[in-house]
């Protein structure tokens, strides 16, 4: 989950001259403008509060739960809207209702234990696998091939951090050489500058290598700092300490029986944890109040947020993920935001019956596509809307929910730039795309901040579900789907393959072959409502 807003950051500092990016700012509240009014691909959500619902009434405050690291229950944009559980009594330490979840007032949290303690880092699903099956004596036939799969994926990407990490480590040596000799790390770049020839051989290399990468930001020293040291850095440490590190199992800090797959009886109430900013920015988009003159607005104006944290920095756990599902549905949302994904699925039939569980009962899900700018009509995007076929997870089943909505990432750029570079596509996979690049959402303690990622288109889309259904709550999963999905804004000329400078139909991209619209939804919804009748 969050390791993809590092991976496009790299993606960015290989592909693009930060200074020429720098210069170029996406246009306020970009994702809620409208194409023909602004010239700008967003989903045209004020057009639509204007025109349509400007004398309207929602018959209907729609529940959203964000299966996600977390959300800041306080933050002055959500605090408002955040669910309340109306039949627990916080903090009584007692499961008032019966749902067998302790003082579960804004949802819950299936990365903690019962001692308060929760789960940050993780490890890569694949890591996970990979160990299991090493550890066994025998493996079967279907095993091995898993093992051998899984162990090719392992030192692949070992080789890739640690060549990264070696390709930046004369930034790191010369951010860390400056660090000592200023004493800080708040220097300018005319401070570095200023550093006298007479200086010792290692701190003129320290001066040459960071003037250089400083102008790739425009000559802020300080964004430079924050990419290298404390995003790459990051990322770099993170990836060999945690996601890629085959001893670090943090599993024990839950307390569950983690070979009791279809265990519930796990967790705590702690919506936040340990680091809800990705979890807090994908609540603000879907509903942070509007028009209250705060930060930003969200898509949709009559929701309540429920944060179901099951993400932690590393890949989520398939029993987590289903288990976060059943508690959603169980507990009353209309729509599911799950702005995560991994490569590999260790138990999949648990997923897919919850799927299934919240295709019974009505609930939408919405999924983000992934940001590894790969074709998942190929390669896997767990979790995925396609059922297992027997007991091989990765056989493509034919048969598919028809409550989930998957979305790829729209860039503000005009014409062949739209698609993201970072985003995954799909012909037959990724159903729709939508806004998710610099996004300005809330993130914890009262801040706001631009995040990128299809992480951040899912959530539009999950907001226009949630708008639609308060003022059409008639509509069910499947027709909401469908009124999204039918109404899309076309994109008829070539664009960029993500990640590459091929040109290709964007209906090579996605099914539909579009861009979610609010306006568009609502007046389908109209009709589809006035059918009915």
């Amino acid at each position: 989950m969050i390791k993809f807003q590092f991976k496009l950051l790299i993606a960015l500092f290989l592909t693009v001259s930060f200074h020429a990016y720098a210069q170029e700012q996406a246009p306020a509240n970009w994702f809620n403008l409208d194409l023909s009014a602004d010239k700008v691909h967003g989903v045209s959500t004020e057009k639509a509060y204007n025109e349509l619902l400007k004398n309207k009434k929602p018959k209907k405050t729609v529940l959203v739960a964000v299966i996600d690291s977390g959300v800041d229950p306080e933050h002055e944009d959500l605090k408002d809207i955040m669910w309340v559980n109306p039949k627990e009594i916080a903090g009584n330490g007692k499961d008032d209702d019966g749902n067998g979840y302790v003082d579960d007032i804004h949802g819950w949290n299936f990365l903690g234990g019962k001692d308060g303690k929760n789960v940050n880092y993780e490890t890569l699903e694949l890591i996970r696998i990979y160990r299991e099956l090493k550890a066994k004596s025998k493996l079967s036939g279907s095993e091995k091939k898993t093992f051998e799969m899984v162990k090719k994926e392992y030192d692949a990407k070992l080789d890739e951090i640690k060549g990264l990490q070696a390709r930046f480590q004369p930034i790191f040596d010369a951010i860390a050489t400056l660090e000592k000799h200023f004493g800080n790390s708040t220097f300018t770049l005319t401070q570095v500058k200023e550093i006298q020839e007479g200086s010792d051989d290692q701190l003129k290399k320290a001066k040459a290598t960071f003037s250089s990468i400083a102008e790739r930001f425009g000559g802020d020293a300080a964004a430079a700092m924050d990419y290298f040291k404390g995003r790459v850095g990051e990322y770099v440490d993170g990836q060999l300490k945690y996601n890629l590190n085959v001893d670090f199992d943090p599993r024990n800090i839950i307390g569950d029986d983690y070979s009791n797959q279809t265990q519930k009886d796990y967790g705590n109430s702690d919506v936040y944890g340990p680091d809800a900013e990705h979890g807090t920015h994908v609540a603000g988009i879907i509903g942070a109040i509007r028009g209250n003159g705060k930060g930003m607005d969200g898509v949709a104006n009559n929701v309540r947020i429920m944060s179901v944290r099951t993400v932690p920095n590393g890949d989520e756990r398939d029993k987590d993920v289903a288990n976060a599902i059943r508690y959603a549905v169980d507990n009353g949302a209309d729509v599911v935001n799950m702005s995560f994904g991994k490569a590999f699925s260790y138990n999949k039939k648990i997923v897919d019956d919850a799927v299934k569980y919240a295709e019974q009962k009505g609930v939408l899900l919405v999924h983000a596509a992934g940001n590894d700018n790969k074709n998942t009509d190929v390669e896997f995007n767990f979790p995925t809307p396609l059922y297992m076929s027997g007991k091989d997870q990765y056989k493509r089943g034919k048969k598919k929910a028809n409550n989930w909505i998957e979305v790829g990432a729209l860039s503000w750029m005009p014409e062949s730039d739209a698609p993201a570079v970072f985003s995954n596509y799909g012909k037959t996979t990724v159903d729709l795309f939508a806004p998710g690049v610099d996004i300005n959402s809330t993130i914890p303690e009262d801040q706001y901040k631009p995040n990128s990622g299809t992480s951040m288109a899912a959530p539009v889309v999950a907001g226009v579900a949630a708008l639609v259904k308060s003022y059409y709550p008639e509509l069910s999963a499947a027709e909401l789907k469908v009124c999204l999905e039918s109404t899309v804004t076309p994109i008829s000329y070539k664009v960029k393959k993500p990640g590459t400078e091929e040109l290709v139909d964007f209906k090579d991209l996605c099914i539909k072959s579009g861009v979610v619209n609010a306006y568009n939804a609502l007046k389908k919804a109209e009709e589809m409502v006035k059918a009915k009748k």
